[in-house]
């Protein structure tokens, strides 16, 4: 569905940050794109789906093709109509409006007709009943896991063919992410919603994904499938935390790099 192709991507013609970044996400799956702060992955989202240009960014080099069409130079208005969605990492509703308002908002682009449009918004409310409660309160005074609901659910209401998540965990309690997490899993197996999930938490999304990617200083260092990465030694010590003996370390250790990656040997 989605191939990006030794991309490179510049901010403000001097800050190099994505330095022949290659991917490929297949139709119909979840695909885990992995990574620390600073490694590119949001600047990765933002170059598939249009909003580098307002932050002064540009893709130089490279390609990004959606269902065989480049779309590394359309606006992002006409990248969302093509059914790819970004929800953004904060989560970003809109707080003056209500949950119900920021959920047809999501529909903005649909032609279907509001019949269509209020069975969705009754079907986002099937996976997230919070929000049904809360249906005609204002966003901005809902918690930060209601609101990341409700960032998911907006993305929902435009139908996408291409759902690209950016750190949905960010900031919520270890219960809360999980159940986000399994709503996403049901969200890909129900609908066949393709997923491309932008992360830190590597145990969740390794649970989640058919396949992921590692990316570090602006390029992919390691890809595989989910166990296939979980028997990766620097994989364990490095985002999992364990040991070569299975043992969890501690976040000081893995911290200090007491041994260096491979990849980067």
């Amino acid at each position: 569905m989605l191939t990006l192709n030794n991309v490179e991507v510049i901010y403000n013609d001097i800050i190099l940050v994505l330095k022949g970044m290659s991917m490929h996400v297949p139709e119909g799956q979840i695909v885990g794109l992995l990574g620390s702060n600073g490694a590119g992955k949001s600047t990765t989202l933002k170059a598939i789906s249009g909003l580098l240009k307002p932050e002064d960014g540009e893709v130089t080099d490279g390609t990004i093709e959606y269902r065989g069409e480049a779309i590394h130079n359309r606006d992002a208005e006409d990248i969302v109509r093509m059914g790819i969605f970004q929800v953004m990492e904060g989560r970003r509703v809109f707080e003056h409006l209500t949950v119900e308002e920021n959920l047809i908002a999501g529909a903005y682009t649909r032609t279907d007709g509001s019949a269509a449009v209020h069975e969705d918004i009754e079907m986002v409310y099937g996976y997230f009943p919070r929000l049904k409660e809360r249906r005609e309160q204002t966003a901005g005074y809902l918690s930060g896991g209601e609101q990341q609901m409700l960032a998911i659910g907006r993305a929902l209401m435009a139908k996408p063919r291409l759902m690209m998540l950016d750190e949905p965990s960010l900031g919520l309690a270890p219960l809360l992410v999980q159940e986000i997490f399994g709503i996403i899993a049901r969200i890909n197996a129900e609908h066949g919603t393709t997923i491309l999930l932008v992360e830190q938490n590597a145990n969740l999304t390794l649970s989640v994904a058919h396949y992921a990617y590692i990316m570090e200083n602006g390029r992919i260092v390691l890809e595989g499938s989910p166990d296939d990465l979980r028997e990766n030694a620097d994989v364990r010590e490095f985002y999992l935390g364990l040991t070569e003996v299975g043992k969890r370390k501690s976040y000081r250790d893995v911290k200090h790099y007491k041994r260096r990656k491979r990849w980067l040997s």
